[in-house]
């Protein structure tokens, strides 16, 4: 968990959510935004995706180029393969250049190994980095398939991005209803509604945590200030920890005394050891004995980004925050462990 500089490199999107949740035609509207203007798509069938009336011609068999610039891949078994041979064409460039990927999954698909693969492949990471995570939740049918679907709950649990679509088709209960689904499973998620458009393209798809220019936004949205909207549903998802949708839940602990790094770096390792496949997401800002910088930590399952540290404090207070999202032990159990490492 050691800090080190990251050369530029790509961001890799991944738009993912349950079967007939709306992303492909959350894509085509993204699409049309300036802010994607030059980008890469890989999706999972290149037929599903329906742009044939914006292609402009082929770039070898499986790629074309799209109206706005854009280049579109399928992906075939081998994700690895697929960016890598993205990246050779930029390079001779038998394509435009590009400057983002997004990777539509399939309706069934765990985003979490497409994480791994990125940061974990010693090619892949020279020239990529995960960006934001996704996911679109279909208004009409979230409340079963979030209540049935294994893989629809882990889509939420992971998404650094919520929105839910074709909220045209239920009344404002059900609507809310879905919404604290959503929160009793991911309480830090950024969320929004689609209501016809493609939202705000910055918010959805090139602002995230890694990049300097939005990573103190980024950090807000995680913890929003007390008395927003956004707050009061991150305190909805504290208040129903106890209360698990499919056993998923958010857990959020506060610190007020500043925290031992080596001490909280092997807590959290040994955490993850013992229950990587069980915690999905790990947010955090950090109040560090010794540095009057917070430093922020976030990772999906077993992987722990770089931490990084912001320019200064995003509120007046200074203090740690930790949020867990998965199949989580009591509060109480975490609550003790962490005290066990960080009281000397």
């Amino acid at each position: 968990m050691n800090q080190c500089a990251q050369p530029e490199r790509i961001p890799v999107n991944i738009l993912t959510g349950f079967l007939g949740s709306g992303k492909t035609t959350l894509l085509k509207r993204l699409l049309g935004e300036p802010a994607l203007a030059d980008c890469a798509v890989l999706i999972n069938e290149f037929g599903e995706i329906g742009l044939d009336h914006r292609l402009l011609g082929l770039v070898e068999h499986e790629t074309v180029v799209l109206q706005n610039g854009c280049i579109c891949c399928s992906v075939r078994d081998d994700l690895r393969q697929a960016l890598l041979d993205l990246h050779d064409r930029r390079e001779r460039n038998l394509i435009p250049p590009f400057n983002r990927v997004i990777i539509e999954s399939t309706g069934l698909a765990d985003p979490a190994p497409v994480l791994n693969t990125i940061v974990r492949d010693p090619v892949l990471r020279h020239h990529y980095r995960p960006g934001m995570v996704v996911a679109t939740v279909d208004a009409l049918h979230a409340l079963d398939q979030l209540a049935r679907q294994d893989e629809s709950r882990k889509q939420a649990a992971i998404a650094d991005r919520l929105v839910i679509t074709k909220a045209d088709l239920v009344d404002a209960a059900q609507l809310d209803a879905v919404r604290d689904a959503l929160r009793q499973i991911n309480a830090s998620a950024w969320l929004t509604v689609s209501r016809g458009d493609a939202g705000n393209a910055e918010i959805l798809l090139t602002e995230d945590v890694d990049l300097a220019a939005s990573r103190m936004e980024e950090v807000r949205r995680w913890f929003p200030a007390a008395g927003t909207p956004a707050a009061r549903y991150a305190e909805f998802g504290r208040a129903a920890e106890s209360s698990h949708r499919g056993d998923i839940s958010t857990l959020s602990l506060t610190f007020d005394q500043p925290i031992d790094w080596i001490a909280f770096g092997i807590w959290l390792t040994m955490l993850l050891h013992s229950r990587g496949a069980d915690i999905l997401r790990v947010k955090g800002i950090l109040n560090i004995q010794g540095s009057e910088l917070p430093l922020v930590i976030h990772g999906v399952q077993q992987m722990i980004h770089p931490p990084l540290h912001l320019p200064a404090w995003p509120d007046d207070e200074r203090r740690s925050q930790l949020v867990l999202i998965g199949k989580l032990p009591a509060r109480a159990l975490i609550e003790a462990s962490l005290q066990a490492f960080l009281i000397q």
